[in-house]
């Protein structure tokens, strides 16, 4: 195909300009004579435009050249050519006019064109010079397009957004995309057009995906409802069609969107749920102008909590943890994001009570969130010295010290592992919960503790690994085909550990609405198919039995408890059972027993203290039997 790439001379568009004037003033005239002009007619009217037709031509080359209208690259005609070319031909017709005057009244009394030739002229002029230039630009921009098959495409939002990304998508030349519509939530749109786009609702998708061929789907929408997205993107998913989205308007590059910012859909979109409402004005009236610690500051849940935090204008925060390279990461990050915070880097390790008496003594914080722990189920099972000394004797010495150092509140983050127990790592963050629990009477200090499942992309967890071995081609290893879990993401994890803190009022553990659970193969299979991959054909699942400790269900209650409603309604308050002072004795004397780092003692201590924890695959299981 003819390809328009090549550099056009200059003074070739010059020639190319003038014809198409002398174009128009053919045309103006036909007009002029309702094109029946006889002979005699023209003969007479040559004779008057003889005389000017040379300065017609002079006229429109000075003002053409001064003006450069040839100067710009006709396949790239901007908005700034257009203005150009309209002033250009304004001032010449201007000209005339003004010359015609002059040879009306100072010469033969005729004008230079009639006025009806001039206005004519003028319209016609314009329309050839500009509609020249698009033409080249759209034979260059069809020269140049790829020849990739096209895309046929839905456009998930008609709003701004969704009209910029059709505008830049049109605009690029590197992709082949055909958008056949527009898809909005809101049925007052459907039937209607955008830019000559037709607008769908969205319950057409399927109907449309199967009638137009339609091969991906891009969800424009900044704020999207949830639930109508999961379906879409559910929808999609189920008829092999490509989804992608655009990010949000805060990331474009210098507010500017490009279709290299288009990207894949992530699990998270699938599983979001509506958006936590915060009790903003109660969180800020809290925290603002207070002095925070937040333990494990460097992981996920710690960090997700420090940049909540930075939005209520405390008056510091202290961010403790022992990882020394993410708190370093963690602490450029917040310099860049959050250049107003003030906060303090403070490397320890909750374990030692000498370092964390200095950290209380020197800052005096007003509010502790501990989110501090190990958590992974299968090395804790193998360590439980290491489960008990840093998630029981780490806690322990935190809680002895907000009670010393008279802290307002202290927030602890446990998890849905916590509820009958069958693996260490549960059992020592059930202990935890049962000790700062039974501190909540013994001085001013409230205590709050927080109970979720699994949060997505945390350091570990299942997505981050999924998305290993889809990158390494595979298999996705699945531990039990019926395995299923509860999943949140990391800012609504941490908003709702904000707003349950704040509300406690000490003693509570505030459990969180975690939707309904995932079957995790069924994850994995998504994950393949959000790939662009085939399970089975590119992708392989490979069962691999359960790990030591692993539940196949999670729970967020244990038999005991049941649950109250609180003003959040995806916050509810357990109704737990009273511990006894003989557990919190038990629990010092888990803690003696690392030194003899005997495992078998030491998890038999701990099913001493919470009779509930019940080893599932495990080599512990041997000491349910006695």
């Amino acid at each position: 195909m003819f390809r328009l790439k090549a550099n056009t001379p200059r003074w070739v568009i010059i020639l190319i300009d003038l014809i198409l004037a002398a174009t128009a003033l053919c045309f103006a005239y036909l007009i002029r004579f309702d094109l029946k002009a006889d002979r005699t007619l023209i003969q007479t009217e040559w004779q008057i435009l003889s005389k000017s037709i040379a300065l017609f031509f002079a006229v429109k080359l000075i003002v053409f050249y001064s003006f450069k209208i040839h100067k710009g690259l006709v396949r790239y005609t901007s908005t700034e050519d257009i203005r150009r070319i309209i002033i250009a031909v304004s001032v010449s017709s201007l000209i005339y006019f003004g010359l015609g005057l002059i040879r009306y009244y100072f010469m033969d009394g005729y004008f230079l064109f009639p006025m009806s030739v001039l206005i004519m002229e003028f319209l016609v002029c314009i329309l050839l010079m500009l509609g020249s230039r698009f033409l080249i630009k759209l034979l260059y921009l069809e020269s140049i397009k790829t020849n990739q098959i096209e895309e046929r495409v839905l456009i998930y939002g008609a709003g701004i957004s969704g009209l910029i990304t059709k505008r830049t998508i049109e605009k690029d030349t590197r992709i082949s995309y055909q958008i056949v519509g527009f898809l909005d939530d809101n049925k007052k749109m459907a039937g209607t057009r955008l830019e000559g786009v037709a607008i769908f609702h969205t319950s057409k998708l399927e109907e449309l995906i199967q009638s137009e061929g339609i091969t991906s789907v891009i969800i424009a929408i900044q704020n999207p409802d949830e639930i109508n997205r999961k379906k879409v993107v559910e929808t999609c998913l189920s008829l092999h069609v490509k989804m992608q989205k655009v990010p949000s308007s805060k990331s474009w590059i210098n507010g500017e969107f490009s279709t290299k910012q288009i990207a894949k859909i992530n699990i998270e979109d699938l599983l979001g749920r509506i958006p936590i409402i915060l009790d903003e004005n109660k969180i800020a009236a809290e925290l603002k102008g207070k002095t925070i610690l937040v333990t494990g500051a460097a992981g996920s849940i710690g960090s997700g909590m420090v940049r909540q935090l930075a939005n209520y204008q405390p008056k510091k925060v202290i961010l403790l943890d022992q990882a020394e390279s993410p708190l370093y990461d963690f602490q450029n990050e917040l310099l860049h994001t959050f250049p107003s915070l003030n906060f303090e880097v403070v490397v320890g390790d909750i374990r030692s009570m000498e370092r964390m008496e200095r950290v209380f003594d020197f800052f005096q914080p007003n509010y502790v969130f501990h989110a501090a722990a190990y958590k992974h189920v299968p090395l804790m099972e193998s360590n439980p010295s290491e489960a008990v000394l840093t998630n029981v004797k780490g806690t322990r010495n935190l809680v002895d010290l907000a009670q010393k150092f008279k802290v307002q509140k202290f927030v602890m983050v446990s998890t849905d592992k916590a509820v009958n127990p069958t693996n260490v790592m549960g059992a020592s963050k059930r202990i935890a919960e049962i000790y700062a629990q039974a501190a909540n009477a013994q001085g001013i200090t409230k205590f709050v503790t927080t109970r979720f499942g699994n949060v997505l992309g945390s350091n570990g967890s299942v997505i981050p690994l999924f998305q290993r071995q889809i990158e390494q081609g595979g298999p996705i290893t699945v531990t039990d085909e019926r395995i299923t879990r509860f999943f949140m993401t990391i800012p609504e994890a941490c908003q709702l550990v904000l707003e349950a803190g704040i509300m406690g009022e000490g003693g509570e553990i505030f459990v969180f609405d975690m939707g309904e659970s995932v079957k995790i193969i069924d994850l994995a299979k998504k994950m393949i198919q959000l790939s662009g991959l085939e399970v089975g054909k590119d992708i392989e699942i490979k069962v691999t039995g359960l790990r030591p400790g692993e539940k196949l269900y999670e729970e967020l209650l244990a038999k005991e408890e049941n649950t109250i409603p609180t003003h959040h309604p995806q916050i509810l308050k357990a109704t737990i059972r009273q511990e006894n002072a003989r557990q919190l004795e038990e629990i010092s004397k888990l803690i003696h027993l690392f030194e003899g780092q005997k495992n078998t003692e030491i998890v038999a201590k701990m099913k001493q203290i919470v009779p509930e924890f019940i080893s599932n695959n495990s080599e512990f299981e041997k000491l349910d039997l006695k």
